[in-house]
């Protein structure tokens, strides 16, 4: 894929995807273990116009990247950050269960992580006996861009106070 003058190697990641973008996380030309790789991570995943996608990766293309130059990846390559959800989950112990509510999108994983924490935390003790049967939990994730109108946005509320709404119509049913 382009990256400003150069070509990137990346990997495809599961949510943002559609017709015109695909999430990908860039990666190192020499490999997931070579040397500098955690420069490439820090990125995180990453919104890609399925334009910039020149075919698949060949390793006859590392003379053209940031590496070969001895440069890192620029700061700005172009392409936004990937969006990151909350599932909320009942589950029973053979597995089988529902979404309770979905909170998306976030733009950074670790606003998702902590919020997906701070549901946990309310939960803590009570996540077997909130909704009968059920254990529930919440677990960050790509947003799947696809279903955005079944996710609520996490910044109009609080997403315990979401939870806690959710519990109750669940419960109350």
């Amino acid at each position: 894929m382009r990256v400003g003058p150069f070509m990137g190697r990346a990997h495809t990641r599961p949510g943002d995807h559609g017709p015109d973008i695909i999430a990908v996380a860039l990666q190192h030309p020499g490999g997931s273990y070579a040397p500098y790789d955690a420069r490439y991570r820090r990125l995180g995943w990453l919104r890609c116009e399925t334009s910039t996608i020149l075919g698949v990766w060949n390793p006859a293309f590392t003379p053209l990247t940031h590496a070969a130059a001895g440069l890192d990846p620029p700061d700005d390559v172009g392409m936004g950050p990937a969006n990151y959800a909350i599932y909320i989950e009942a589950r029973k112990a053979d597995g089988k269960g529902y979404t309770l509510l979905r909170l998306g999108p976030y733009s950074q994983a670790r606003h998702a992580s902590q919020d997906a924490d701070r549901l946990d935390s309310a939960l803590e003790g009570r996540a077997t006996t909130v909704v009968p049967g059920f254990t529930v939990t919440a677990r960050p994730a790509p947003f799947d861009v696809s279903d955005h109108q079944l996710f609520t946005d996490p910044y109009e509320a609080d997403a315990v106070a979401l939870l806690a709404a959710a519990v109750e119509g669940v419960t109350a049913a």
